[in-house]
């Protein structure tokens, strides 16, 4: 990866805000694919930043997510300045949210964010600190490696 051919995009996502949801994610995508990257990439990077961005919306007061595409990878980078993760390794189950009552009503918070972004990244970064925020790197190669 080089500075020197990537596309960068950032936005800025306010806490609580569910009209906007996915508004992020959503031009990346389609940035992405006018970029001509593989469909089968874009659908990865799509769901693991909507997952991120969700977590931002739901858990945090706000925060920023930032798309740099390269040639031969695209990295997303979320920050918000939310409360932070206190235990990393529980919220990176299945099953495990803290979501509040009201967000699981509208169907979201089933505690699939994390193992999502996990799953669809080819690398994954998380890095917290409680009454901080917390930070998410993931990587995604644009050709498989079976290829």
């Amino acid at each position: 990866m080089t500075d020197s051919k990537s596309v960068k995009l950032a936005f800025d996502c306010v806490g609580g805000d569910f009209e906007r949801a996915g508004e992020a994610s959503s031009k990346i995508k389609k940035m992405l694919q006018r970029l001509g990257i593989p469909a089968d990439i874009v659908r990865r990077i799509a769901i693991g930043t909507y997952e991120a961005e969700m977590n931002v919306i739901i858990h945090a007061g706000g925060g920023n997510v930032a798309a740099e595409v390269f040639p031969d990878a695209t990295v997303i980078t979320v920050t918000d300045h939310g409360p932070g993760i206190p235990d990393i390794n529980k919220a990176l189950q299945e099953g495990w949210s803290t979501a509040p009552d009201y967000v699981r009503q509208m169907g979201f918070g089933a505690g699939m964010g994390l193992p999502n972004m996990v799953k669809c990244s080819d690398k994954f970064d998380i890095q917290s600190k409680v009454g901080e925020g917390t930070c998410i790197t993931m990587q995604f190669k644009h050709q498989s490696e079976d290829l």
